[in-house]
């Protein structure tokens, strides 16, 4: 048995980018920063921030890019997949978290208080090898 499932709660890094597959599916992209606090060697408190790169499909995609904005704060959870390609002649590497589920945390320009799940099923896929 394996379980290949990210769950995290960030902010984002810069508003969704869409994009359609040549079938017309829509993905988006965004970066979403995590938070991590730690002690050093020296017993310091230090912070640091991990940036995770977020994959969004389909319906949900539409939603996340109209609803999302930079700094917003979400919730999501999928399944990480990497993706390899070259660029330049270097080779490239790009682990993403596939999200099924996004949920819209904080408040919104819009409104005072929103809090938004949207889900997709699992079993869309796009037929671009690069979106997977």
């Amino acid at each position: 048995m394996s379980l290949n499932r990210a769950m995290i709660i960030g902010n984002l890094g810069q508003d969704p980018e869409i994009r359609y597959t040549p079938s017309g599916l829509p993905v988006v992209n965004f970066s979403l920063a995590t938070n991590e606090r730690y002690l050093d060697k020296d017993g310091k408190r230090q912070e640091g921030v991990q940036w995770h790169q977020i994959v969004v499909m389909g319906k949900l995609a539409l939603t996340c890019n109209e609803y999302l904005k930079k700094g917003r704060q979400v919730f999501v959870e999928g399944p990480l997949r990497t993706r390899e390609w070259e660029n330049n002649g270097s080779n490239v590497r790009r682990t993403e978290i596939v999200a099924t589920r996004v949920q819209f945390l904080g408040t919104h320009a819009r409104d005072t208080a929103c809090e938004s799940t949207a889900e997709v099923d699992d079993s869309v896929q796009s037929e671009d090898p690069r979106v997977r």
